[in-house]
């Protein structure tokens, strides 16, 4: 084999070293990637089946259930348009309560009940997650101008 063929060979292998890489690396980021969903595209069926994602809302006022002595909980996250039941076993963060900013990591179980593995609530009065804030923001502006246009 002379020297620039043995140069070629070895140039072919790098690239097709680097391309397996870069391959393999994409579709486990693709694979992890968690993407967030309000109730309302759930609830169209733009959740994807049978995968994890992050639902985020709000917890709806009196929807928190906890069996006494059970770490087994259920509650409802709204977006003010639609609402979905988490249900989460586990302790919930500190701040974690009814009309607060919440998102949950988990699957759909069926067509109405999430199951969450992970609940993430704000940390203090002033912050919400971005893509809560985002989606409560289009959900509340139709509703705000309605209620203009009707008093005028």
């Amino acid at each position: 084999m002379t020297p620039r063929r043995r140069r070629m060979v070895i140039v072919g292998a790098i690239f097709l070293g680097v391309a397996t890489a870069v391959t393999l690396g994409l579709q486990g980021m693709q694979e992890s990637m968690l993407y967030f969903r309000s109730p309302t595209e759930v609830l169209s069926g733009e959740a994807a089946d049978g995968r994890d994602f992050r639902l985020g809302g709000m917890v709806r006022e009196g929807s928190v259930e906890r069996l006494t002595g059970d770490l087994e909980m259920s509650f409802d996250i709204t977006d003010f348009e639609n609402s979905i039941t988490v249900r989460y076993t586990g302790i919930t963060p500190a701040l974690f309560g009814e009309g607060q900013g919440v998102i949950a990591i988990g699957r759909m179980e069926g067509n109405s009940v999430f199951r969450a593995r992970e609940v993430l609530a704000k940390h203090d009065e002033n912050y919400m997650p971005v893509e809560v804030a985002d989606m409560l923001a289009q959900q509340q502006q139709p509703e705000e101008l309605s209620t203009e246009s009707s008093t005028n």
